[in-house]
Order: C-alpha cells, then sequence, then structure tokens
C-alpha cells in the first residue's frame, strides 16, 4: 500500500452515485414533454442506472484487486462523463436509456473503488467513521441536488443537469490524477480471470460477512420502501401539495445527515454491538410506531417513525460496513463488490418481493422496518445452535 486516499477526496468521488438520480428528478416533466414520450419512460431512466450500478458490482470487484482502486475509480469517471454527455445531446428516450446505463455501470465503478479504498488506508476502527462521514455525505445530496435541478432546468433546459454531472465529474477526475494515490495492497489475491464466481465463494461463506452484509441489505430496503412508499402515502392518500411533500421528504435527509455525523460519537461511547443493538431497537420501535399510527392521517403519523428509523440506518450502515470487509484486506474490492451488490440490488429485490404481500403500505414499512431485527437474531440464534452442536 502506498499511502492513504484523503478522506475529502474519497468524499466529492461518492458524490457522482446520488448526484446521478437525484439532481434531474425536477426535471422529469420537462425531459417527457421534450423527448415527446411518457413520464414513465423516463422514469425508467432511474431504474436502469440502479439496476447498472447493482449489477455491474461482480465485475468492479475484481477489477478492482487485478487493476488497483485508482485506474477502476479513473475510469469510472470517464464512463460517467461519457454518459453524461451522451444524456446531454440524447434526442430519443432510447438514447437516454443508453446512456443512463454507461453512467451507472462508471458510478459503480468508483463506488467500488471508494469503498475498497477505505478498507485499505484506514484501520478497522478508523472505517466505521470514514463510512459514517461518506454516507452523511451521500445524504447531503438529496437535500440540495433537487434545487440546483430545479434552478438548472428552468434557467437553461433539462440538458443543463447532465452538463453539471459532466463538468463535476470531470473536475473530480482532474483532482483524483494529481492527489488519489494507489492503495492496493502488496498481498491483494486477483483471480486469475474476472468472470470467475469462485473468488466470491471465501467471501459469500465468511459468517461474519454474511450477517453484517445483510444488515446493510436489510437497511438499505427500509431507504428504497420509504422512497417508492412515500409519495403515495403523503401527496396521494393524505392530500399534501407537492412543496410540502418535497418539505417532509428533505426534512428526512437532514435527519439522516445529522445522523450520519453523530454515529462515529455513538459509536465510540457504545461500542459496535450496543450501538447497532440500538439501530435494531430504533428500527423495531417505528414499526410497531408506524402500524399503530396508520389511522392517523397527518404527515407526522407516517414521517415520525421515519425519521426514528433513519437513525438506526446511520448507526447500521458504518458498523456492519466497517465489520462486512474486515476480515478480507487481502481482497477488499471483490468483498466491498459483493456488500454493494447486496446493497441496491439485493435492497431493490427485496422491497419488490415484499410488495407483492398482500398488506396495505404502512404494514409493509413496518415488516421492512422490523426485518433487521429478526435477520440479527435468526443469526444469533443459529450461531448459538451450532456451538452447541460442536461442542
Amino acid at each position: 500500500m502506498n499511502s492513504k486516499a484523503p478522506i475529502y477526496l474519497l468524499m466529492l468521488l461518492i458524490i457522482v452515485s446520488p448526484m446521478g438520480i437525484d439532481i434531474y428528478l425536477p426535471a422529469l416533466p420537462q425531459m417527457a414533454d421534450s423527448l415527446h414520450t411518457p413520464i414513465s419512460n423516463i422514469q425508467l431512466t432511474i431504474t436502469l442506472f440502479l439496476a447498472a450500478l447493482g449489477m455491474g458490482q461482480l465485475l468492479a470487484g475484481p477489477l478492482a484487486d487485478r487493476y488497483g482502486r485508482k485506474p477502476l475509480i479513473i475510469g469510472g469517471l470517464s464512463l460517467y462523463i461519457l454518459g453524461s454527455v451522451i444524456c446531454a445531446i440524447a434526442s430519443h428516450v432510447e438514447i437516454l436509456w443508453l446512456a443512463r446505463i454507461i453512467q451507472g455501470l462508471g458510478t459503480c465503478a468508483v463506488s467500488v473503488g471508494v469503498m475498497s479504498g477505505v478498507r485499505d488506508s484506514y484501520s478497522p476502527q478508523r472505517t466505521a467513521t470514514i463510512y459514517s462521514y461518506i454516507n452523511g455525505v451521500i445524504c447531503v445530496i438529496p437535500a440540495l441536488a433537487p434545487m440546483v435541478g430545479g434552478w438548472l432546468s428552468q434557467t437553461w433546459s433539462w440538458h443543463a443537469n447532465f452538463v453539471f454531472m459532466g463538468i463535476y465529474a470531470l473536475l473530480i477526475l482532474m483532482l483524483t490524477l494529481w492527489r488519489l494515490p494507489e492503495t492496493r495492497p502488496a498481498h491483494t489475491v486477483a483471480s486469475s480471470s474476472l468472470i470467475n464466481f469462485q473468488q466470491f465463494k471465501p467471501i459469500l461463506q465468511s459468517p461474519v460477512f454474511q450477517l453484517n452484509t445483510g444488515m446493510v441489505m436489510l437497511a438499505m430496503a427500509i431507504i428504497i420502501a420509504f422512497v417508492s412508499i412515500a409519495p403515495v402515502r403523503l401527496m396521494v392518500e393524505l392530500g399534501i401539495s407537492p412543496t410540502l411533500f418535497a418539505l417532509w421528504f428533505g426534512s428526512n435527509a437532514v435527519i439522516n445527515i445529522i445522523g450520519s455525523f453523530s454515529a462515529p460519537v455513538v459509536i465510540r461511547k457504545l461500542g459496535k454491538t450496543r450501538a447497532l443493538k440500538l439501530a435494531m431497537t430504533l428500527c423495531a420501535g417505528a414499526a410497531l410506531l408506524i402500524v399503530m399510527l396508520q389511522g392517523v392521517h397527518h404527515p407526522a403519523a407516517f414521517m415520525g417513525p421515519i425519521f426514528i428509523a433513519s437513525t438506526g440506518f446511520c448507526l447500521v450502515l458504518p458498523i456492519c460496513c466497517s465489520s462486512a470487509l474486515e476480515p478480507f484486506a487481502e481482497r477488499a474490492g471483490t468483498a466491498a463488490s459483493l456488500l454493494g451488490f447486496f446493497q441496491m440490488a439485493g435492497a431493490s429485490l427485496l422491497v419488490g418481493l415484499v410488495n407483492l404481500l398482500p398488506f396495505a403500505s404502512l404494514q409493509l414499512m413496518g415488516l421492512m422496518m422490523l426485518l433487521p431485527l429478526l435477520w440479527f437474531a435468526g443469526n444469533s440464534l443459529l450461531r448459538k445452535a451450532n456451538q452447541a452442536h460442536q461442542g
């Protein structure tokens, strides 16, 4: 390992992921009108971006371990810039779809490079703090990017959002070339072939990785479920205005920012285990509260439990990300890619399956909030049963 990756640069790099979604959300109707297509086709650009971001992890991790973190990040930023340019000049929605897939793959490479770079550069105790700060930066974007995107769209057009993305990525690319060291350890294990699922086997078989990756996936599923349920609950069922919806939605981003930057203090005082138990208690309490208040037709009855669960999420993510990657210093890129795959693709699939259950939306939300506690309890019982059997 040459030297540590600067924390400020890791934070600047991770911004490309949420920016790729949140900044152009206010422009969706304008894009549909401009491209003469139903808005559902424009919404598909978000799905394609997330799908590429999730599925690409399985290739990005082995690339990071074979060629290094810095080349992967440089390649990812280059793809992101290319996708942004194509989006900005797209005249047909099909071209926009292709460009968003390119952007998603670029974002995936950057994310894996950042996550493995943190694992390379800092101690297991320090990584939880770094991941918490990174999550805090990610949460800033949903609070600010829509305002920037709305101004860009009104001042110029929807194309300006993608020009902004490309310019930002270009500036960060130049900073990366100048300031980012290669952090891949000399003892890194790389597979002889990129498409080789045997390289994932020792990671997937690790009980530590299973427990913590499951917790990260379930925590992310709560956020995805909230994003899908919130517009229907607040604007359709409760009838609040889009402006008021934006204020409630943005307030949760503020909660996440505060929680993410406070999490290192809580973890340091309580320790990882007790802090994780606190997080699960918060999520379980939020699950009970949202079901109890489902008959109360006020935004606070929905958003209050969401605020509580989001606070728990801010503790789960840094603790479990650092713990999941801790045993794999020799293959951090591959481990980080698997973690990212389950966090994004696994959580999205889980939410889709849970939505098939014959429950009301608030009951489904409550179930999602309860799952981290059930997963942790199930793993604890299984571990005790194995110990008793071996004894």
